[in-house]
């Protein structure tokens, strides 16, 4: 079965989670592939990782996203998340990935929010 789920909105491709709770090992590896997978389909350039239903992750899913942060610097593709849960949010706090990581509260704002600058931007 597929860790992910991926949809096209408005040329951002959306990445969607299968699992509740993100811990196991293999499925760790599974779901990292999955999203690599998903960089070259986003051909405009724009990644959203949806969190919705996601409560808790390991730290091993959280270098995942570091990974995949990283490809998508190199291919040029904008990442952001949307829907981060409380626990998880938490755990992007105390790593310091908040600050990092572009995480918008609801998927219709982060749609909208790609191609607009930053202050930094």
């Amino acid at each position: 079965m597929a860790a992910t789920t991926i949809e096209v909105k408005e040329e951002v491709v959306v990445v969607y989670f299968s699992d509740g709770k993100i811990l196991d090992s293999q499925r760790i590896e599974q779901v990292g592939g999955e999203l690599q997978s998903a960089v070259p389909q986003a051909i405009h350039k724009k990644l959203l990782l949806n969190f919705r239903g996601v409560s808790f992750m390991s730290s091993a899913m959280i270098s995942k996203l570091v990974t995949l942060s990283k490809s998508c610097k190199a291919a040029g593709v904008e990442m952001k998340f949307c829907e981060v849960s409380p626990n998880v949010m938490e755990v992007f706090k105390i790593t310091k990935l908040n600050k990092v990581f572009d995480i918008k509260p609801a998927e219709d704002k982060a749609i909208a929010s790609f191609g607009k600058k930053s202050w930094f931007g």
